[in-house]
């Protein structure tokens, strides 16, 4: 079993930044791969970028690549997403998920575990 908890959301300006990190307790999520999911209401649960268990290796939703990096500290059992030039069409509920079966992986029902999401809300 694997608790997941989000934290590093909030209020921040078209054009800023933000990191969210995920942490993660139980068994250790070291070996399988994670990711970041924002949903928006009325909306499922969407890819934004996921990395291997190693780190090695990342993918990104095209909306989010080039302004976004994910990372992890397995050391810290920490995942991290990093996101830069924020727009309004980013605010949304940010998910960390963990436990892919198919390694880093966009599709959503791969995941085993979830956080319990963190508002992001990008306004001026």
């Amino acid at each position: 079993q694997v608790q997941l908890v989000e934290s590093g959301g909030g209020l921040v300006q078209p054009g800023g930044s933000l990191t969210l990190s995920c942490a993660a307790s139980g068994r250790t999520f070291r070996n399988v791969a994670t990711g970041w999911f924002w949903q928006v209401p009325g909306k499922d649960r969407e890819f934004v970028a996921t990395i291997s268990g190693s780190g090695d290796t990342t993918y990104y939703a095209d909306v989010v690549k080039g302004r976004s990096t994910i990372s992890r500290d397995n050391a810290k059992n920490t995942m991290y997403l990093q996101m830069n030039s924020l727009k309004p069409e980013d605010t949304a509920v940010y998910y960390c998920a963990a436990g892919s079966v198919l390694g880093p992986t966009n599709i959503r029902e791969a995941y085993t575990y979830w956080g319990q999401g963190t508002q992001v809300t990008v306004s001026s």
